[in-house]
């Protein structure tokens, strides 16, 4: 298909829906529940990923204006997902392995384990203060969006500028593969998540094969997120390996969080592999022809 005959979609009213289903979700209860948080926060990175696509043909100062309060937004809320994921997996985890939990309580790491399985009253005070500032921050952000005009957006540079994200990202897929430490395969997936949200934009040029290249991207990235919220509950609980003076039940249960990683990175690399391969590009990936600008 060629570019001039078919229209992209815009980015203006996809950013403003995201932020008025944002507001509609903070607005539903007193204090957001674990859905509604993981679902505010994608909506916010999927506003920032548009806003980059866009980033070339926008004024400076009011792309850093709006990146930044939308950013605030998912920061500010970064604090109630983890404590709810934390949660969820040490849960898991205990009731997998009892009875690595109840051998040795007094462990620190173990003892950080069962602290995370409370909800904490800190958190749900902060939610309290905050929620008022985030409508605030949201209420900000959709004025400017809505009151900008975008008509004037070149799809051909749009492209341009989804070609560079997904070279980047071809870049670090090979640095992950040659040296996969979580802080490489955190990066990996917020470039592949901001190249996955960009992508709706471009699914008129061929739908079929886009979404389904959407569909992959979103399976790897899950896979990567889960892999990433494990290496984060080690970090947390201050875990090293010292040979001599490790508590054998602990490094049992590290063990243990490490194969569940295992088993997310074995369903990563053969998906990342076909998208973002030596050699692959995105006029093949996408199937649709660049036009030359």
């Amino acid at each position: 298909m060629e570019l001039d005959y078919v229209k992209l979609k815009q980015i203006k009213p996809a950013i403003s829906g995201y932020i008025r289903k944002s507001q509609v979700l903070l607005k539903r209860s007193g204090i957001p529940d674990e859905d509604a948080v993981h679902d505010i926060r994608v909506l916010m990175k999927k506003s920032r990923a548009l806003l980059k696509l866009a980033a070339p043909q926008l004024d400076k100062t009011y792309f850093e204006r709006n990146m930044t309060e939308l950013r605030e937004v998912g920061k500010i809320m970064s604090n109630w997902r983890e404590a709810s994921v934390q949660r969820r997996i040490v849960k898991e985890l205990k009731k997998e392995n009892s009875h690595l939990f109840s051998v040795h309580s007094e462990n620190r790491v173990l003892t950080f384990l069962q602290e995370c399985q409370k909800t904490s009253n800190e958190v749900i005070e902060d939610a309290n203060k905050t929620v008022e500032q985030l409508n605030l921050l949201l209420n900000k952000t959709g004025f400017r969006i809505r009151f900008e005009p975008m008509s004037m957006i070149e799809p051909k540079l749009l492209i341009k500028e989804l070609e560079k994200s997904y070279i980047e990202i071809s870049e670090q897929y090979l640095l992950c593969r040659n040296n996969p430490k979580p802080s490489n395969l955190h990066k990996l997936r917020r470039k592949s998540k901001d190249f996955l949200y960009q992508l709706l934009i471009f699914r008129p040029l061929n739908p079929t094969v886009i979404k389904a290249l959407e569909k992959k991207l979103d399976r790897m990235t899950q896979d990567l997120g889960k892999f990433n919220d494990l290496a984060q509950l080690i970090k947390s609980s201050g875990y090293y390996y010292r040979m001599e003076d490790n508590d054998p039940s602990v490094d049992e249960l590290i063990v243990k969080i490490r194969e569940k990683q295992d088993k997310y990175m074995i369903k990563v690399w053969p998906v990342a592999y076909k998208i973002f391969c030596p050699g692959q590009n995105l006029v093949n990936l996408l199937g649709f022809k660049l036009l030359v600008i």
